[in-house]
């Protein structure tokens, strides 16, 4: 994991603690969990998705979308500075992986061949997420 601060810094001990074995391999270790098994990568319900690690809100249902890539997809984030960019070079590949600004967790990868306006496909890993409905005041 990089060696920034980041505003919600647990210890190494505490992520432990608080993350499945597989969260933590995904979230702190940068691993990605095997496509088309996660939960949120066919789910549709309206609502917000926060980051697993820390609870900051990160993308909306209405940026989700199915790109039949294995992973749910969004088109964009709610707040950029709630999602942080960092050049990926690893695995042979030049890439983008995205990071909770919050907490510095790894969530996935950017790439520019999303099928909306904005062109962006933020492929995220489901064990990186939480969704949470939402509630309507009537």
């Amino acid at each position: 994991m990089s060696e920034k601060k980041y505003p919600f810094n647990n210890s190494d001990s505490e992520w432990k603690e608080n993350l499945s074995e597989l969260e933590y391999h995904v979230l702190r270790n940068k691993g990605t969990e095997a496509p088309y098994k996660g939960t949120y990568t066919d789910f549709i319900d309206a609502g917000f998705y926060y980051c697993k690690g820390c609870d900051v809100q990160l993308f909306s249902s209405e940026q989700k979308f199915q790109s039949s890539c294995g992973w749910p997809s969004f088109d964009n984030e709610l707040e950029s500075a709630n999602i942080e960019q960092i050049q990926d070079n690893s695995m042979g590949m030049r890439r983008t992986e995205i990071v909770c600004g919050n907490c510095g967790s790894h969530l996935g990868h950017i790439f520019d061949d999303g099928p909306t306006a904005t062109g962006q496909r933020y492929c995220v890993n489901s064990i990186s997420l939480v969704h949470k409905k939402i509630k309507l005041n009537y």
